[in-house]
């Protein structure tokens, strides 16, 4: 049996997965994803990582896919598709990192799934963005295609202020993502579901509308009703996700909204608010699917 890591050696949940791997007696080596190496003819091994060959591993467990220029996403999504052609299974895969790594064909699929998600308007041009910008009520929040733990979301409630953030986006070629705000009481719901099964779920609660732990929000347990927890399974569900963090904003008014599903998820936090010992679970699921 031979299971590999995709990530940042060293990184707290390459560690932790390591260590619970370790305890079952199973040797599983860090491949950082910048170093992979492609080889095609000549009958050498096909992915291989500082000359150690990843087309022989049973299984790989991707914790980490650093950004960086459109060739070098797309070369590394393409390793992994291709080891996984050769017979190797990638969890989460290729094809659900690229689903859940970018929002708005997240939602897509979220809302086709009948899940309910919050007014999103996602342009090109600054007068399609200004245009959107007044067809949400002059209250959205601005957030990035491509991006985790809250960093660069910014809530926008003024033209002028409007025009100038996106003016400077227009310089850069990027993309205008723009949601309605939805008040929450400065609280939303992660939950982690693996299997299709919710093993855990945390309400984070933050010192203003953002709520990411990494942001300073705080987190407690919480016990999901069914309606909350089918949801989850759904949207995980509709990503072809083995394992996924969903995370649901609790409207002030009732109901809930669909925000994200991460594909590459963090449980760091919600495994200090819950106890629930995620690595554990991860690797008890790897395991006997290998039997």
């Amino acid at each position: 049996m031979r299971i590999g890591i995709v990530g940042r050696r060293g990184s707290w949940y390459v560690t932790a997965l390591q260590n619970v791997l370790a305890r079952r007696g199973v040797d599983a080596p860090c491949f950082p994803v910048t170093r992979l190496t492609a080889r095609l003819g000549g009958g050498t091994p096909g992915v291989a990582c500082g000359g150690e060959p990843l087309d022989s591993c049973d299984v790989l467990l991707v914790r980490a896919i650093p950004g960086g220029s459109l060739e070098q996403v797309i070369y590394r999504m393409d390793t992994l598709h291709r080891l996984e052609n050769a017979g190797v299974r990638v969890i989460n895969s290729a094809s659900t990192i690229e689903r859940s790594v970018d929002k708005y064909y997240t939602l897509t699929l979220a809302e086709a799934a009948g899940l309910p998600t919050p007014r999103t308007i996602v342009a090109e041009r600054f007068d399609d963005a200004m245009a959107a910008y007044h067809e949400l009520a002059g209250d959205v929040v601005l957030k990035p295609l491509f991006g985790s733990e809250g960093r660069g979301i910014v809530r926008i409630t003024d033209a002028d202020c409007a025009h100038r953030v996106f003016k400077a986006l227009e310089l850069g070629n990027y993309i205008y993502y723009l949601q309605e705000y939805v008040p929450h009481n400065n609280e939303d719901i992660r939950v982690f579901v693996i299997n299709g099964e919710v093993v855990a779920a945390m309400v984070r609660r933050g010192k203003n509308w953002k709520t990411n732990i990494a942001n300073g929000a705080s987190a407690a347990s919480l016990v999901l009703d069914d309606a909350l927890r089918r949801m989850s399974i759904d949207a995980v569900r509709a990503l072809g996700a083995v394992y996924a963090g969903v995370d649901i904003l609790p409207r002030e008014g009732g109901g809930y909204m669909l925000i994200e599903v991460n594909g590459i998820p963090g449980w760091r936090g919600l495994q200090s608010a819950t106890g629930i010992d995620v690595p554990e679970l991860l690797v008890d699921h790897i395991l006997n699917g290998m039997r």
